[in-house]
């Protein structure tokens, strides 16, 4: 199922106007939402995976399957508090993770239905005459590193190689546009290695189908040492990543604002895209103040707008817990 892309109406031009005229507002995180409903394992299971042979809870991805209305609640908070991209709920929706639950043959399925699911609730807040408002099909870094050696005794070992990854990427790239997502975003990068095979795997498909994938990309600090788990500076990163022409290019996970600003500086200064502001979860805000969010915005990414170093900004906080 591919789409043509008419250049007057494209998702990248139009990503392009709002970027331009905003800071504009991504989720917050799934994870943290999820845990809220406080879900046993029977729902996870659901129905279809009742007899399943291994431990489900905390396999948050399969409850797209098993309680797509949890997940499409989610987004929907998400959008009425001020949302200008929500993320499709498939960070490990990918072979390496799947693995872990027996369940690599659903991984097809998991990125197909996240996406419909947050395409559905975007249609429906559209219908709403709100704000413009764009899916990205989300591409995670696995539980694999191509570039690393998992074993201390055997530096050369890999348990997993650049062309299954590219398999799997691919899979779930097609999966997330078939489903209806907007754009594709490759997030927390640790091993720049996975992310060159993700890519790959999305210009492969956009190639096939003779359509445009506007790409975000996003990468992991992981200490104050500055650099990603397989070692790159940011701007080693960046001129990793670049060919790949993406619409902004990020840092989000492991650090907050204020240890992130340096990196996102640097970043504003070689990169020739948007810059995204991912940071840890560093205070508490409610549902209802996060609607008036540029009035309450921490200093610390008050500085950061001001030197105008970004134009992306995650909505890194969470709506009340459930009552």
């Amino acid at each position: 199922m591919s789409r043509s892309i008419n250049p007057e109406d494209s998702v990248r031009k139009k990503l392009g106007e709002l970027l331009d005229h905003k800071i504009a507002l991504l989720d917050g995180a799934m994870g943290t939402m999820i845990q809220q409903y406080d879900l046993q394992e029977n729902d996870y299971r659901g129905e279809r995976f009742a007899d399943w042979p291994s431990d489900l809870k905390g396999n948050n991805d399969l409850l797209t399957l098993t309680q797509p209305q949890i997940i499409s609640s989610i987004h929907q908070q998400y959008l009425a508090a001020g949302a200008n991209i929500i993320e499709t709920n498939t960070f490990n929706a990918n072979a390496p993770s799947m693995a872990d639950y027996g369940l690599e043959d659903v991984v097809y399925e998991l990125n197909y239905a996240a996406a419909k699911v947050a395409r559905e609730a975007i249609d429906h807040f559209k219908a709403s005459g709100q704000q413009e408002t764009f899916v990205a099909g989300i591409l995670g870094p696995t539980n694999r590193t191509c570039s690393l050696s998992p074993d201390v005794e055997d530096p050369s070992f890999r348990n997993i190689n650049f062309d299954q990854l590219v398999a799997t990427y691919s899979e779930a790239t097609g999966a997330l546009i078939d489903g209806g997502v907007d754009l594709i975003m490759v997030e927390t990068i640790f091993d720049t290695l996975n992310a060159k095979a993700a890519l790959f795997a999305i210009d492969s498909v956009a190639n096939e189908r003779g359509i445009d994938i506007p790409i975000m990309i996003s990468g992991t600090i992981t200490d104050a040492s500055g650099r990603t788990l397989s070692g790159q500076t940011t701007e080693a990163f960046w001129h990793s990543v670049r060919h790949a022409n993406p619409i902004s290019i990020g840092l989000n996970c492991a650090l907050g604002a204020t240890e992130l600003r340096p990196y996102l500086q640097t970043l504003s200064q070689i990169s020739e895209c948007y810059v995204a502001f991912i940071p840890m979860l560093d205070y508490p805000i409610s549902l209802v103040s996060m609607i008036n969010l540029p009035l309450r915005w921490p200093r610390s990414y008050e500085s950061l707008v001001k030197k105008a170093c970004l134009t992306l900004l995650v909505a890194v906080v969470e709506p009340p817990p459930l009552i």
